[in-house]
């Protein structure tokens, strides 16, 4: 599995072109900033974007999805408790936050233990619901590698003080994210990547979990 981060977006936000080395179809995790950016990372690559997975529903992280889906023809999968967010502007931040925001919906909606990838190749990742940052926030999780969208940064975890949020979620998380194998890489939502390793002995958030 090649994965390409790119740093999208007023909020910097990790966005990652997932696929297969020799195919010509890639995975989308999370979607934001310039619709045409993303195109033409792809494009370099020779990929056609066939599938947008959310991480969850705040517009950092989905801002340019109606675009791409639009150009591309992708699918769009987010948790079924952050569905509703695709369209919802003043739920997802881009209101709050005065983010460019075009509304669409999901065609696929998410759950504990599905799996998400592309057709034919070796990409094949497992939800993981991971509330806390929101109500429907999930993980990605591969063999050597998990996305962790705004749960679990590099020596950092993401908000709960936003609508949706819940510390007492989040810890749960975490906890469970701190038990993964720890030679996993962890691609996050914001910030460098890091690894369930150095997460459980350098992350403030993670002592004693």
């Amino acid at each position: 599995m090649k994965v390409q981060t790119l740093t999208l977006g007023p909020l910097a936000t990790n966005c990652y072109l997932v696929w297969e080395e020799g195919g010509g179809s890639a995975l989308m995790v999370d979607c934001a900033g310039d619709p045409e950016e993303i195109q033409e990372a792809a494009g370099r690559r020779g990929l056609r974007i066939e599938l947008i997975v959310c991480t969850h529903g705040h517009a950092d992280h989905i801002d340019a999805v109606a675009g791409v889906k639009a150009a591309t023809g992708a699918g769009v999968a987010i948790h079924e408790l952050d569905a509703g967010l695709l369209s919802d502007p003043m739920g997802n931040g881009a209101a709050m936050f005065g983010l460019r925001y075009e509304a669409t919906g999901a065609d696929r909606v998410l759950h504990e233990g599905d799996k998400v990838g592309l057709e034919g190749t070796g990409v094949r990742l497992e939800v993981l619901h991971t509330p806390g940052h929101t109500a429907g926030s999930i993980c990605l999780l591969g063999k050597e590698a998990l996305f962790s969208g705004d749960c679990l940064f590099a020596q950092g975890i993401g908000r709960v003080d936003l609508p949706g949020g819940d510390e007492r979620a989040m810890m749960e998380s975490l906890r469970r994210l701190v038990g993964l194998d720890p030679g996993l890489a962890v691609y996050p939502g914001h910030g460098p990547a890091t690894t369930i390793r150095e997460e459980r002995e350098q992350n403030p958030w993670l002592e004693g979990r």
